[in-house]
Protein backbone atom coordinates (compact mmCIF):
# COMPACT_ATOMS: atom_id res chain seq x y z
CA UNK A 1 0.00 0.00 0.00
CA UNK A 2 1.92 3.12 -1.24
CA UNK A 3 -0.24 5.38 1.50
CA UNK A 4 1.93 3.00 4.20
CA UNK A 5 5.17 4.01 1.91
CA UNK A 6 4.45 7.08 1.83
CA UNK A 7 3.48 7.34 5.75
CA UNK A 8 6.93 5.37 6.77
CA UNK A 9 8.58 8.65 5.13
CA UNK A 10 7.86 10.72 8.19
CA UNK A 11 10.50 9.06 10.80
CA UNK A 12 12.58 10.33 7.85
CA UNK A 13 11.42 14.06 7.86
CA UNK A 14 11.27 13.98 11.48
CA UNK A 15 15.23 13.29 12.09
CA UNK A 16 15.52 15.72 9.29
CA UNK A 17 14.15 18.42 11.58
CA UNK A 18 14.93 17.17 14.96
CA UNK A 19 16.73 20.17 16.66
CA UNK A 20 16.92 22.58 13.67
CA UNK A 21 14.45 24.29 14.41
CA UNK A 22 12.26 23.73 11.78
CA UNK A 23 8.82 23.27 12.19
CA UNK A 24 7.08 19.86 11.52
CA UNK A 25 4.19 22.23 9.86
CA UNK A 26 5.65 23.70 6.62
CA UNK A 27 2.18 25.48 4.76
CA UNK A 28 4.68 26.74 2.05
CA UNK A 29 5.79 22.57 0.94
CA UNK A 30 1.95 21.70 1.89
CA UNK A 31 1.07 24.12 -0.64
CA UNK A 32 3.38 23.12 -3.27
CA UNK A 33 2.49 19.35 -2.63
CA UNK A 34 -1.28 20.40 -2.92
CA UNK A 35 -0.91 22.42 -5.74
CA UNK A 36 1.05 19.50 -7.39
CA UNK A 37 -1.33 16.96 -6.75
CA UNK A 38 -4.24 18.70 -8.51
CA UNK A 39 -2.08 19.52 -11.45
CA UNK A 40 -1.27 15.88 -11.97
CA UNK A 41 -4.96 14.81 -11.11
CA UNK A 42 -5.93 16.48 -13.63
CA UNK A 43 -3.28 15.21 -16.13
CA UNK A 44 -3.91 11.70 -15.10
CA UNK A 45 -8.01 12.33 -15.56
CA UNK A 46 -8.46 11.93 -11.50
CA UNK A 47 -11.25 14.57 -9.90
CA UNK A 48 -8.99 17.39 -8.47
CA UNK A 49 -10.60 17.94 -5.19
CA UNK A 50 -10.52 14.10 -4.46
CA UNK A 51 -6.89 14.20 -4.78
CA UNK A 52 -6.24 16.94 -2.87
CA UNK A 53 -8.44 15.57 0.19
CA UNK A 54 -6.48 12.10 0.30
CA UNK A 55 -3.47 14.00 0.18
CA UNK A 56 -4.25 16.29 2.75
CA UNK A 57 -5.11 13.35 4.99
CA UNK A 58 -1.68 12.01 3.73
CA UNK A 59 0.14 14.89 4.96
CA UNK A 60 -1.81 15.59 8.66
CA UNK A 61 -0.97 11.61 9.08
CA UNK A 62 2.44 12.66 8.45
CA UNK A 63 2.95 15.55 10.94
CA UNK A 64 0.82 12.91 13.92
CA UNK A 65 4.05 10.62 13.38
CA UNK A 66 6.12 13.21 13.43
CA UNK A 67 4.77 15.50 16.35
CA UNK A 68 4.30 12.16 18.02
CA UNK A 69 8.51 11.07 16.94
CA UNK A 70 9.47 14.65 17.82
CA UNK A 71 7.78 14.59 21.96
CA UNK A 72 9.24 11.26 22.44
CA UNK A 73 12.82 12.35 21.42
CA UNK A 74 12.41 15.29 23.63
CA UNK A 75 11.09 12.83 26.85
CA UNK A 76 13.93 10.19 26.23
CA UNK A 77 17.20 11.85 24.99
CA UNK A 78 18.72 8.33 24.13
CA UNK A 79 15.99 7.77 21.41
CA UNK A 80 17.00 10.76 19.53
CA UNK A 81 17.94 10.06 15.87
CA UNK A 82 21.64 10.04 15.76
CA UNK A 83 22.37 10.66 12.02
CA UNK A 84 20.52 14.00 10.23
CA UNK A 85 19.31 13.21 6.99
CA UNK A 86 18.79 15.35 4.10
CA UNK A 87 15.27 16.96 3.22
CA UNK A 88 16.58 17.50 -0.26
CA UNK A 89 17.02 13.94 -0.64
CA UNK A 90 13.85 12.32 1.10
CA UNK A 91 11.24 15.14 -0.80
CA UNK A 92 12.10 13.16 -4.50
CA UNK A 93 11.21 10.02 -2.60
CA UNK A 94 7.93 11.42 -1.29
CA UNK A 95 7.30 12.94 -4.72
CA UNK A 96 7.46 9.73 -6.49
CA UNK A 97 5.88 7.79 -3.90
CA UNK A 98 3.09 10.77 -4.49
CA UNK A 99 2.75 9.90 -8.02
CA UNK A 100 2.24 6.25 -7.55
CA UNK A 101 -0.43 6.89 -4.95
CA UNK A 102 -2.38 9.26 -8.02
CA UNK A 103 -1.83 6.17 -9.86
CA UNK A 104 -3.70 4.15 -7.04
CA UNK A 105 -6.16 6.45 -6.91
CA UNK A 106 -6.83 6.81 -10.62
CA UNK A 107 -6.98 2.68 -10.73
CA UNK A 108 -9.49 2.43 -7.74
CA UNK A 109 -11.61 5.07 -9.05
CA UNK A 110 -14.59 2.62 -9.20
CA UNK A 111 -13.85 0.87 -5.88
CA UNK A 112 -13.68 4.10 -3.86
CA UNK A 113 -17.11 4.86 -4.41
CA UNK A 114 -18.36 1.29 -3.65
CA UNK A 115 -20.20 0.49 -0.11
CA UNK A 116 -17.49 -2.13 0.31
CA UNK A 117 -14.40 0.51 0.25
CA UNK A 118 -14.07 1.24 4.03
CA UNK A 119 -14.55 -2.28 5.19
CA UNK A 120 -11.75 -3.29 3.16
CA UNK A 121 -9.83 -0.38 3.39
CA UNK A 122 -9.61 -1.34 6.94
CA UNK A 123 -8.73 -5.20 6.13
CA UNK A 124 -6.20 -3.39 3.93
CA UNK A 125 -4.77 -1.54 6.94
CA UNK A 126 -4.40 -4.29 9.03
CA UNK A 127 -2.39 -5.94 6.76
CA UNK A 128 0.30 -3.37 6.25
CA UNK A 129 0.34 -2.61 9.95
CA UNK A 130 0.52 -6.02 11.89
CA UNK A 131 0.83 -6.46 15.77
CA UNK A 132 4.45 -6.60 16.53
CA UNK A 133 6.27 -9.18 18.49
CA UNK A 134 7.16 -7.92 22.24
CA UNK A 135 8.48 -10.65 23.18
CA UNK A 136 11.61 -10.19 20.92
CA UNK A 137 14.32 -7.45 22.08
CA UNK A 138 13.22 -4.66 21.41
CA UNK A 139 9.53 -5.56 20.77
CA UNK A 140 8.18 -2.88 23.25
CA UNK A 141 9.93 0.11 21.49
CA UNK A 142 8.41 -1.51 18.18
CA UNK A 143 4.79 -1.86 19.61
CA UNK A 144 5.13 1.89 20.51
CA UNK A 145 5.88 3.20 16.69
CA UNK A 146 3.88 0.71 15.32
CA UNK A 147 0.84 2.34 17.23
CA UNK A 148 1.60 5.28 16.35
CA UNK A 149 2.12 4.50 12.59
CA UNK A 150 -1.51 2.20 12.60
CA UNK A 151 -2.77 5.63 14.16
CA UNK A 152 -1.08 7.47 10.99
CA UNK A 153 -2.59 5.13 8.70
CA UNK A 154 -5.92 5.42 9.95
CA UNK A 155 -5.58 9.35 9.81
CA UNK A 156 -4.60 9.12 6.12
CA UNK A 157 -7.59 6.65 5.46
CA UNK A 158 -10.93 8.65 5.96
CA UNK A 159 -10.81 10.36 2.17
CA UNK A 160 -9.59 7.40 0.24
CA UNK A 161 -13.05 5.97 0.10
CA UNK A 162 -15.84 8.59 -1.33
Amino acid sequence: MVASERLATADIVAAAKWGTGQPIEDPEREAQVLDTVRQQAVERGIEPDAAVAIFRDQIEANKLVQRYLHHGWTANPAQRPTERPDLDEIRPVIDRLNGELLNEIRATAGIRGQPSCRPRLMIALRQVSPEPDTTEPGGANEARHTGIHRAGLIRAAPSLCD
